[in-house]
Formats: structure tokens, C-alpha cells, sequence
């Protein structure tokens, strides 16, 4: 894996809604903070593009709903200044405003470091659709985080099952990278 200067981190969906207990159990917190902040804090310090994705649910009772304060971004985002935000409906970031591809491709940036907020749902979905466009996608996994998540047939699976999952989705059908928040990290030291 090698990170330079112009691989962009997206942080998906790290929105105070997630902290509301109708989610359900989750796997990986607060890692998945600790992380990204670990992160953030490296690309703030070396001037690396950061793209910041919010989720605006159109739905009132759901916590990310627009208008809500549970759209509000995590604390730790809310500090730094993006080169970009994008906003979403949907799963994937590249299905956002404005659009994440197009301002990608302007800058020249092919490789992106996608973490966040649900690991198996939009962080997937976008790290997914970012290999299906071409990009050079790495995922650190202990910088997400999920939810239990019941199936069509009532049986809940664990959200570290789902992480795993995920993992496994992406690794295994060559969608992405997937690696430690230490993994990347220590590349960027020698860069």
C-alpha cells in the first residue's frame, strides 16, 4: 500500500444520530472514533484532501433526519474543515451533492481511505462503488462501526459478524483494501 500526499480520506456519516440507542448493540466503539480521529488528525497535519459525507435522511423519525440534531457531525469532524462536503440520501457517497467522483477526478486523486459510519451499509456501498469507478480504495476497518442488524427471517447478526462480512465482500471481490488504521498510518510515515 502506498499513500501520497493527494489520497483523499472520506469520512462517511460520523454523525451524533449514530449515539442513539434505537441502533441497537454496536462493534467497535468508541475504536472507530479513536480512529478516525487518529486519522483526521494525520491528513489535517499534512494538508491531505478530507471529504466529509452527512447522511440527510428525509425521514423525521430517523436520527440523521435532516432537520434533527442527530444530523449534527461528530464532534471531532465537526473541528475541521473539509476540502469538501458532501451530502447523501442514500448509501453511497458517490450518490451525494455535490458530486464526490467528478470533484475527485478534478484533483487528480485516484486512491481514497473511506471510514465511518455504518461499516456493512455506507461505508461498503461506497467503497464498493468507488472500485466499480476505478479508484484505488482502502478501507481501514477499526475505523468503522455497525449495528447488529436483523435479516429477512428475523435472525439478528452481530455487528462484528457484519464487519467481518464486509471485509470479506471488499477484500475478497477485490472492491478494496482492506487494512488497520496502524497499516495506513505507518504508510504515510513513509511516504
Amino acid at each position: 500500500m502506498m499513500i501520497n500526499s493527494k489520497t483523499a480520506l472520506i469520512l462517511v456519516d460520523m454523525q451524533q444520530g449514530f449515539y442513539d440507542t434505537s441502533w441497537g448493540p454496536t462493534a467497535n466503539y468508541p475504536e472507530c472514533e479513536n480512529n478516525v480521529d487518529r486519522l483526521l488528525s494525520e491528513w489535517s497535519a499534512r494538508d491531505m484532501p478530507i471529504v466529509v459525507v452527512r447522511h440527510d435522511s428525509r425521514n423525521p423519525k430517523s436520527p440523521l433526519f435532516a432537520q434533527g440534531p442527530g444530523n449534527l457531525l461528530h464532534e471531532s469532524v465537526q473541528a475541521v474543515a473539509p476540502d469538501l462536503l458532501v451530502t447523501k440520501t442514500v448509501n453511497s457517497s458517490f450518490y451525494g451533492s455535490p458530486d464526490l467522483g467528478q470533484w475527485l477526478r478534478g484533483r487528480q486523486i485516484n486512491q481514497i481511505v473511506v471510514c465511518g459510519i455504518q461499516t456493512n451499509l455506507c461505508v461498503e456501498t461506497t467503497a464498493r462503488m468507488g472500485g466499480n469507478l476505478g479508484f484505488d480504495v482502502i478501507v481501514p476497518l477499526d475505523a468503522t462501526r455497525t449495528f447488529d442488524l436483523a435479516g429477512p427471517d428475523g435472525i439478528v447478526i452481530r455487528a462484528a459478524t457484519l464487519m467481518q462480512v464486509t471485509a470479506t465482500n471488499l477484500h475478497g471481490d477485490g472492491f478494496a483494501l482492506v487494512v488497520s488504521t496502524r497499516d495506513v498510518l505507518d504508510s504515510l510515515k513513509e511516504a
